[in-house]
C-alpha cells in the first residue's frame, strides 16, 4: 500500500498535533488494511516544541515565541516559516521494520534530499538528525564519530574495550544541523517526525539549546549557500520520504 502525501501548507502547530493524534487513535480501531499510510508536509508558524525529555533549563529565551510540551522523543526544537515539517503517519507492523530502522529510513531521506541540492548530510552518534560540516557543506569525507556498527571500531577492539560498549559524547565543533527528528509510536503507528530547514529566521533558535545540546549551532539550506525554495524542498523530501519509507 502506497503512502499518500498531503500537503498542508502553513498551519499551526497545535491543532495539527491535535489532528496527528485523532487520526492515530482512529486507526487503531479499524482494520489496518483499510487506513492507508499517509506523510503530511507542512510549515508552521513560529512555536518551541519540548519532547518527552525536554529540561525547561533547555529554553531559556522563549520571548513572544510560545512554547508547546508534546508526547513525541528529544528534547526542544523550534520550527518556524522557512522550515519544510513531515509527519510520516506509518503502520511499522504493516511496513515490516522496526522503530530503530524507521529512525534510519527517515535520516536517509534527509540525506539523500540534500544530495539532491550539492550538499552532504552526516550523521553523528548518539545525536539524531543531519548535520553538515560548516566549512565543506559539499565534500564527502566521511565524519569520524559517525555511526558505527557493531565490532567495526578495530581500536575499540585492540584496547580491550569491545564493541561499542557506550555511545559516545557528541562533539559539534564545525558541524550544523540542519534536520531534526521526534517521534512518537503508539501501537506501532508512528506520528511526529522530522524538520528540515530551508531559508528561514534561524534567530530563535539561539534561544534554546537545539535538542538539548548547549552552543550547538542550526543551519538551513540558504546560509550554506544553497537557494532552493520551500516548495521545491518540500517536494523533493516527500518523494524521498515516501521512497525509503515504503515496505
Amino acid at each position: 500500500m502506497s503512502i499518500a502525501i498531503h500537503p498542508l501548507g502553513r498551519v499551526d502547530y497545535l491543532p495539527t498535533y491535535a489532528a496527528m493524534q485523532e487520526f492515530t487513535s482512529q486507526r487503531a480501531l479499524e482494520p489496518t488494511s483499510d487506513v492507508p499510510d499517509q506523510l503530511w508536509i507542512c510549515e508552521h508558524s513560529s512555536v518551541f516544541t519540548q519532547g518527552l525529555a525536554g529540561k525547561a533549563e533547555h529554553i531559556f529565551m522563549p520571548g513572544d515565541i510560545p512554547v508547546v510540551q508534546t508526547n513525541r522523543g528529544g528534547q526542544v526544537t523550534y520550527h518556524g516559516p522557512g522550515q519544510v515539517v513531515a509527519y510520516p503517519l506509518i503502520d511499522l507492523k504493516r511496513a515490516g521494520y522496526f522503530v530503530k530502522e524507521y529512525v534510519h529510513r527517515i535520516e536517509e531521506a534527509a540525506i539523500r534530499t540534500l544530495l539532491y541540492f550539492g550538499v552532504t548530510g552526516h550523521r553523528v552518534a548518539g545525536a539524531p538528525g543531519i548535520y553538515v560540516r560548516l566549512d565543506d557543506p559539499t565534500g564527502h569525507a566521511p565524519l569520524e564519530q559517525r555511526p558505527r556498527k557493531l565490532g567495526s571500531d578495530p581500536a575499540a577492539q585492540r584496547n580491550g574495550s569491545g564493541p561499542n560498549l557506550s555511545t559516545p559524547i557528541p562533539n559539534f565543533t564545525g558541524l550544523g544541523k540542519i534536520a531534526a527528528l521526534g517521534i512518537k509510536v503508539s501501537r506501532n503507528c508512528t506520528y511526529h517526525g522530522m524538520s528540515l530547514n530551508v531559508a528561514m529566521d534561524l534567530e530563535p533558535f539561539t534561544r534554546i539549546n537545539p535538542c538539548g545540546y548547549s552552543g550547538l549551532q542550526t543551519v538551513d539550506l540558504s546560509t550554506i549557500g544553497v537557494a532552493v525554495g520551500w516548495a521545491e524542498a518540500a517536494d523533493v523530501l516527500s518523494q524521498k520520504l515516501v521512497t525509503y519509507l515504503a515496505p
